[in-house]
């Protein structure tokens, strides 16, 4: 019972709060702008709703995964040395499929919106700018590993300091906060009104996987509190 809770820690908060960011999407998606448009045969409302499905599941998976091993050391424990490697391709795969899915929701909606198309696609190359210089950062100063949560499986990465360098010098969460911007992009590129909605909402809930798994989780490790249990050697 004990590794439950703590497994299941501020959970409720992320249902909670996930359903107040579907009820809006659920509105907006009776809307004939968000009714409009096809790709490949298939139409708006199918992309839409595979474009926020993805996002639940990706978001969902990671809690799974890091919870489960950081208190039960459930992965490894499973795999062996081959744990983080398994939960890494999940991760990438439902993560690239996440980005897909707003592009080609995007590109089935597209000219939703009443604005200049040439403006809009010049917003979308410069927020696309901070996005890729974040994807540089993670790759040169962070590391993808580190990125995808090995902390939760390696305890030699536990003490290694917090990188302050590239867009790390600007803010501590850059993935968060600059790297969502690439999902704006093909909302404006395309200028759809569903490819912006499924962005804000992507870019909103991303903060509650961080206030409601991230930050416990971080502090359990680092230090900012210390778990009730000792993880189980794999």
């Amino acid at each position: 019972m004990a590794v439950l809770r703590l497994v299941f820690e501020k959970q409720w908060l992320h249902v909670l709060l996930l359903v107040v960011l579907l009820v809006p999407l659920v509105a907006a998606s009776r809307h004939d702008v968000f009714q409009a448009g096809q790709l490949w045969g298939i139409r708006t409302p199918t992309w839409f709703w595979l474009a926020v499905a993805l996002p639940v599941l990706h978001q969902t998976y990671v809690w799974f995964c890091w919870r489960t091993q950081l208190h039960a050391s459930l992965l490894t424990r499973l795999l062996g040395g081959r744990g983080f490697t398994f939960y890494a391709i999940g991760f990438a795969v439902l993560g690239i499929s996440r980005v897909v899915s707003v592009f080609l929701l995007a590109a089935a909606n597209q000219h939703t919106l009443p604005s200049n198309l040439t403006t809009l696609r010049i917003l979308a190359v410069l927020i696309a700018i901070p996005a890729v210089y974040l994807f540089y950062s993670v790759a040169h100063y962070f590391g993808f590993r580190r990125a995808m949560g090995i902390d939760h499986f390696d305890p030699a990465y536990r003490s290694l300091p917090f990188v302050r360098e590239g867009i790390f010098q600007f803010t501590s969460n850059g993935m968060y906060v600059f790297g969502f911007f690439l999902l704006w992009a093909p909302g404006l590129w395309w200028a759809s009104a569903a490819g912006l909605s499924v962005a804000l909402f992507n870019h909103l809930y991303i903060w509650v996987h961080y206030y409601t798994t991230e930050l416990p989780d971080i502090r359990r490790i680092y230090g900012g509190a210390q778990s009730d249990l000792q993880p189980m050697e794999s």
